[in-house]
């Protein structure tokens, strides 16, 4: 009874093992890249902006964030939609994968739907018969280039397919967009751009900070 109890207190005293400073660390760190992961595929996506397709909306060296969710959860790689939330709808800023090469990504403005009839006559935009303006839309070239030259400033009427989306950049001039090379397929959407996190003006060499924060409308 006695060896009993002296081998019981002998391991009640033995010190508990710790784990060592590095294996903290690792644990943390990979944590932390399961959660940004997690994060970035389903849930919200930064991006940056390269070119002038969507001014004054969106300038160059702007850093966007995208919510993945708003459109529903889906399939990583696959881009099948798993867990449908709601679909995009006219007037949001999209991100989604370039239909001629979807390796790269591209943002516009939902122009149609699927159903929707678009037609633009001398640069002015009619969506199923009507008038559709947008105030963030701006026209650089004060020229008005015929059908037969490109199908910038006269396109359609032309209706677009289910599960489907027309979209074009808010600088409508200088903009390749659905008039150029077709819709966008709904899969093909990442997300809705939301806010503006950074901004660098890289002609001038500084923050842009009046944008930092800012709603993207």
């Amino acid at each position: 009874m006695k060896r009993l109890k002296a081998k019981h207190a002998a391991a009640k005293a033995a010190p508990v093992k710790k784990k060592g400073a590095l294996r903290e660390n690792l644990e943390a760190i990979l944590v932390a890249v399961v959660l940004a992961l997690f994060i970035r595929t389903f849930i919200v996506q930064a991006f940056k902006i390269p070119s002038g397709s969507m001014l004054h909306t969106l300038q160059i060296g702007d850093h966007i964030l995208v919510n993945k969710f708003i459109y529903g959860v889906k399939v990583p790689l696959a881009g099948n939609t798993l867990i449908p939330v709601k679909r995009p709808k006219r007037g949001d800023i999209v991100v989604f994968k370039y239909p001629d090469d979807p390796s790269k990504d591209y943002i516009k403005r939902v122009i149609g739907v699927g159903g929707d009839t678009i037609e633009v006559r001398a640069k002015n935009l009619f969506v199923n018969g009507k008038p559709a303006r947008y105030e963030q839309a701006i026209h650089l070239d004060p020229r008005t280039l015929p059908a037969a030259a490109a199908p910038r400033d006269f396109f359609g009427p032309i209706r677009v397919p289910e599960d489907s989306l027309f979209v074009m950049g808010d600088n409508r001039d200088h903009s390749s967009d659905s008039r150029f090379w077709g819709f966008v397929d709904l899969e093909a959407v990442k997300g809705k751009a939301f806010i503006i996190y950074w901004s660098w003006d890289k002609k001038r060499f500084g923050v842009r900070w009046d944008r930092l924060g800012n709603l993207i409308k």
